[in-house]
């Protein structure tokens, strides 16, 4: 089996810089909307069976736009949600995108899981909803040739890839500029795990 995780097109909670993590608002740009046809576009001799998409507008209607371009069905699964931010949804301002971004250096540089934004997730939170539906894909298609899209976010594939795929960590995906607009890291299952093969097309080796 594989597993293409991507992360969907520019939004306009993007072009604002807003915290936009719950509900349906935001949706994609026209800028987004031709990245999502263009990934569709790359997608489509893969051979993909299912999409799988957050419910997030963005993530939403990337995932539309790929599964008429492919001809698949696609699900929604509150587990690709993008990871809640608390009392900074809905907002801008620079005291907030700094307050984000302490929190992820707590996660990611000093391993302070437990830590939260006030009325959001912590990475422990986060990881209990996501490893497990991974581990289930597997379980499910482990044997098979299904090739699944997950649809998703940047900030939850940063955090959460390197613990379900065995040759990702935050160094590996630094160096590769993270995660773009459409950008799509395809991972084969073998008998260790999931390994990534391929970064935006690109092949990946180890």
């Amino acid at each position: 089996m594989k597993i293409t995780f991507a992360r969907h097109g520019e939004s306009q909670a993007n072009i604002q810089e807003v915290f936009s993590n719950r509900g349906l608002k935001h949706p994609l740009t026209t800028r987004g909307r031709g990245q999502a046809a263009a990934l569709a576009d790359r997608l489509q001799d893969q051979q993909v069976t299912r999409i799988y998409s957050s419910p997030v507008l963005r993530a939403l209607e990337t995932a539309i736009i790929l599964a008429g371009a492919l001809g698949v069905e696609y699900e929604v699964v509150e587990v690709l949600r993008e990871y809640d931010v608390g009392i900074l949804e809905g907002r801008a301002d620079p005291q907030s995108w700094q307050m984000w971004k302490e929190v992820a250096e707590a996660w990611l540089s000093n391993q302070h899981w437990e830590q939260r934004i006030e009325g959001g997730e912590s990475f422990y939170e986060v990881r209990q909803r996501f490893v497990p539906f991974i581990e289930r894909l597997i379980e499910e298609y482990g044997q098979s040739q299904a090739h699944l899209v997950c649809v998703g976010h940047g900030g939850i594939y940063r955090l959460m890839l390197p613990l379900v795929v065995r040759n990702l960590d935050q160094a590996f995906i630094t160096r590769q500029g993270g995660f773009g607009y459409t950008a799509w890291v395809t991972c084969e299952l073998s008998p260790g795990g999931l390994m990534c093969t391929g970064w935006n097309g690109a092949p990946v080796n180890g």
